[in-house]
């Protein structure tokens, strides 16, 4: 065998390798997206307020326990860009309209600080123990980063109809889903917690000859 041919073959692994790495992390981001989208069609509309109960939040906060922050965040970036092509991926509700014009809606604030809060998560995560608390603790992060966007958005959406108060704007943005959201908190704790758990025993058990 030439030495052309030995350094050849190397190279030619180290591409195939990336290929199916590229290939899997696509694969991953997808199915991501899939699952936030299956979550936002779990919904309750509420009569006063246009922001529906939905399982989306609880997708959010369990890719971003699950995943790499920039795989989190690119998988939430997808399921926007699923639904600004008009895909049937977002919540319905009171207010709804069609693709890209849905993320200018009452719910867009809570859409758009998706990505962000998957990756400020992830990075939470990472950076801590990653025990019950600490996956609390970044769960609550990432769900207090959405509730507070979606309702500085909700308000800026009412200004320029009415002089809506603070009090309004929490009625109709935070409070109502607080309850709910310390469920999903402590679920996604939980199941990321878990899973935690089985890796980091598969990869302390060694089979015996």
């Amino acid at each position: 065998m030439s030495n052309d041919t030995s350094a050849r073959m190397p190279t030619a692994a180290i591409a195939v390798a990336a290929s199916v790495t590229g290939l899997r992390n696509v694969g991953i981001v997808l199915a991501a997206s899939a699952f936030v989208a299956a979550c936002s069609h779990v919904a309750v509309p509420l009569y006063f307020t246009p922001v529906p109960l939905t399982l989306q939040p609880f997708a959010v906060l369990l890719i971003g326990l699950l995943l790499a922050p920039r795989m989190a965040g690119a998988s939430l970036i997808a399921y926007l860009g699923e639904g600004a092509l008009g895909l049937p991926v977002f919540s319905p509700g009171h207010v709804t309209a069609p693709g890209l014009a849905h993320l200018f809606g009452p719910t867009g604030g809570y859409l758009l600080a998706y990505p962000f809060a998957a990756l400020l998560i992830s990075f939470l995560w990472r950076s801590g123990p990653r025990n019950f608390v600490s996956a609390l603790i970044s769960a609550a992060a990432g769900n207090l980063m959405i509730l507070s966007t979606g309702a500085l958005w909700l308000a800026v959406l009412y200004r320029p109809v009415a002089d809506v108060s603070a009090q309004t704007v929490l009625t109709q943005a935070i409070v109502p889903f607080l309850p709910g959201d310390a469920l999903k908190v402590a679920a996604a704790a939980a199941l990321a917690v878990g899973w935690q758990r089985l890796r980091n025993r598969k990869a302390s058990w060694h089979p015996t000859n």
